[in-house]
């Protein structure tokens, strides 16, 4: 009796516990019941309730799978599945949910979310669907939302044209899962608008709440942004996507899923540049807990781009591993085997990388069309263009189509093999005729050839023509003519081709020519002068044809002469005189030049070695005249100095003619002014 009262006062406290929402004192309330009576069902389901409430999920899935035989699936099931959920043991839940005897809605909900989780999107909406029709609750517009983001991946994964659900876009969510959905379908345009519009009804809606800060309110953009971010790399703005990738890893927000994508996406801009930057950013994307928030094909996109990174690192051993790995996961997906040739090519291990990709082509014949091209590359970018060509016919469900008949046809011809390019058109044209045949299921009657294939005769009679193979161009040119006997371009190519090897069969050929008059053309003569190409022409007509007229009138006019203007004569100018005929030529090179006459004092200085003295020097010397003084006194005789007052020294002395020179100087500069004061 004490107990029982003791266990009524218990569990009247984890009542009270569990409306406020204190788990952990209704944990230990608990736990006293249990103490009482450790198999009491319905303290062990309280107690799992508790640890769930507190996070606690492997201690959960403790206690349940210890008391099995009390806690039995029918009992428990949507605790045992929640908890395997939340340990991300996926596999596990959906066999616990689809193990129970009762589908209730709260197992069917979590249904749904073990679906999306396994990538299963086809079932998970057909789950969705049932729970919307068939429930009617306060959670309604987050099933919406689910069912929303199931399309999204749809569309963006598996690329299934989403169907329209009729929901209204009235919150943030419904609208990011569209924009989702708008991606995959590649409509740019219209996600960005639909993005935008998330982020106003996203601050409209956390700016109601007054705990919200801005903070807070970027934090959850952050997802928003990053999907515009992607948008612009897909344009091509690479410049604006890294910058908003950039500002979003600056508020370092707690998703670990989306950080990874955003440093994916860096390191995709960045490619083989700014390696350093790229290396960072990797360490983002091993977080721990990143598995389980992204899809498969996303994951696999991170470690491909690892590989990569590796690579340009010049991390060989590295890029090795992570390639093998993936090959592994997947052992059909190309890239792999690629990232792995690429590898052994920086090796300088051309022959290797080739060995590689044709066992790849050998085991996996589904894939071998785009090793093969890839192996092509490889031996073109060694030189050995003859063997690429060897590989690319070797494809053969690509040997025929016109973009590898070309390809294979400039290879040739740059290796100057014609017979070969010219076999490469012959099998081109021979797989139509029999696809031809097998469409018309062995009819005889006439049948109008493809465009393709009339393209490809047309190609072919052309190649053989410009390599002087007029005889082996005949009888495509024959074809073409019987396709269309009105095209008079290929009748005058064939008979060109027959003029030299059977003229008569030209003649014949030529009366079929059409006649001078019917090949006249009807041409708009003022339509093709008005056109943009003819401006210039025109123009420079119309000069011309003012000109003729110009000419016209003026035949019967007399032209006015115009008066020519009398040359300046020269003022010495004599008329009965003859003029200089050499006046034209410079002074120095007409014929009576004899040099400029040079002054006596010109003549004196300046001959003879330097230091010498000339006849005249004698004149010069003061000293030898018998009335020149002495240049200085001599010290202490007063007689001497007033002797020589009156004698101007030899530096102050002028030289003869000076006044002359200078009033000749004047003269020429009074002659020269044109103005006065």
């Amino acid at each position: 009796a004490a107990g029982a009262a003791a266990a009524a006062g218990l569990w009247s406290e984890v009542n009270r516990c569990g409306q406020n929402g204190d788990f952990a004192r209704a944990l230990k309330s608990v736990n006293k019941i249990l103490q009482i009576n450790k198999d009491d069902v319905t303290a062990l389901q309280c107690k799992v309730v508790c640890l769930i409430q507190n996070g606690n999920f492997k201690e959960a899935l403790g206690v349940i799978n210890t008391h099995t035989k009390v806690l039995t699936s029918d009992v428990i099931a949507f605790e045992k599945a929640y908890c395997e959920y939340r340990l991300n043991r996926i596999e596990s839940a959906l066999k616990t949910i689809q193990s129970a005897s009762q589908q209730t809605d709260k197992l069917k909900e979590l249904y749904g979310q073990v679906l999306y989780r396994l990538e299963r999107y086809d079932d998970c909406l057909a789950a969705y669907r049932d729970l919307i029709r068939n429930s009617q609750d306060e959670y309604e517009e987050e099933r919406k939302t689910n069912l929303s983001a199931v399309v999204a991946a749809q569309s963006t994964w598996e690329k299934v044209v989403p169907e329209d659900l009729g929901l209204r876009e009235a919150t943030y969510e419904l609208c990011y899962n569209s924009a989702c959905a708008l991606i995959g379908q590649g409509k740019l345009n219209e996600a960005m608008k639909k993005l935008q519009k998330a982020e106003e009804l996203c601050r409209q809606s956390l700016s109601e709440d007054s705990d919200v800060t801005e903070e807070d309110i970027e934090a959850e953009l952050a997802i928003i942004h990053g999907q515009m971010a992607y948008i612009m790399q897909l344009q091509g703005r690479t410049e604006d996507a890294l910058q908003l990738y950039n500002q979003i890893i600056k508020l370092k927000p707690t998703d670990v899923g989306l950080l990874a994508v955003i440093a994916n996406n860096i390191i995709t801009i960045n490619k083989d540049q700014n390696v350093f930057d790229s290396k960072k950013k990797v360490k983002l994307t091993n977080a721990e807990g990143v598995e389980h928030k992204l899809s498969k094909k996303q994951l696999q996109a991170i470690e491909f781009n690892k590989a990569l990174l590796a690579m340009y690192t010049n991390q060989a051993d590295q890029c090795r591993k992570l390639s093998a790995s993936l090959q592994s996961q997947s052992p059909e997906h190309l890239l792999p085997v690629l990232i792995q040739a690429a590898q052994l090519c920086r090796e300088k291990q051309h022959a290797k990388a080739v060995g590689l990709l044709q066992d790849f082509a050998d085991q996996h014949p589904a894939n071998a069309a785009e090793i093969k091209l890839t192996m092509a590359q490889l031996k073109i970018a060694q030189g050995s263009v003859t063997k690429a060509c060897m590989i690319l016919r070797s494809i053969e469900e690509l040997q025929h189509k016109p973009g590898m008949v070309s390809a294979l046809v400039t290879m040739y011809s740059h290796e100057e093999d014609i017979d070969s390019a010219i076999e490469v058109f012959t099998q081109a044209i021979q797989w139509y005729q029999q696809y031809q045949a097998r469409t018309n299921h062995g009819c005889c009657v006439f049948q109008p050839k493809s465009p393709v294939h009339l393209s490809l005769i047309r190609e072919a009679a052309n190649f053989k023509l410009k390599h002087g193979r007029k005889k082996e161009a005949i009888s495509d040119l024959e074809e073409l003519w019987k396709q269309n006997p009105k095209d008079v371009h290929t009748l005058a190519q064939l008979i060109s081709a027959y003029s030299l090897v059977d003229p008569e069969k030209a003649k014949v050929l030529s009366k079929h020519l059409p006649s001078s008059d019917t090949m006249s053309l009807k041409v708009d003569v003022d339509a093709l002068e008005n056109s943009h190409g003819a401006t210039y022409v025109r123009k420079k007509a119309g000069k011309l044809t003012g000109d003729n007229q110009q000419k016209e009138q003026g035949q019967g006019e007399v032209k006015k002469k115009k008066k020519k203007k009398k040359g300046k004569l020269p003022k010495n100018y004599d008329p009965k005189v003859t003029p200089d005929p050499e006046r034209w030529l410079p002074m120095r090179e007409r014929s009576y030049y004899r040099g400029r006459k040079k002054g006596k004092k010109k003549d004196q200085v300046g001959k003879g070695t330097q230091g010498s003295t000339t006849t005249g020097s004698s004149e010069l010397d003061a000293s030898r005249t018998a009335s020149s003084p002495p240049t200085s006194p001599r010290p202490g005789s007063g007689a001497a100095v007033s002797a020589t007052s009156n004698v101007i020294p030899p530096r102050h002395q002028k030289p003869a003619g000076a006044p002359a020179t200078k009033k000749k100087q004047q003269q020429k500069k009074k002659k020269g002014a044109k103005g006065g004061w």
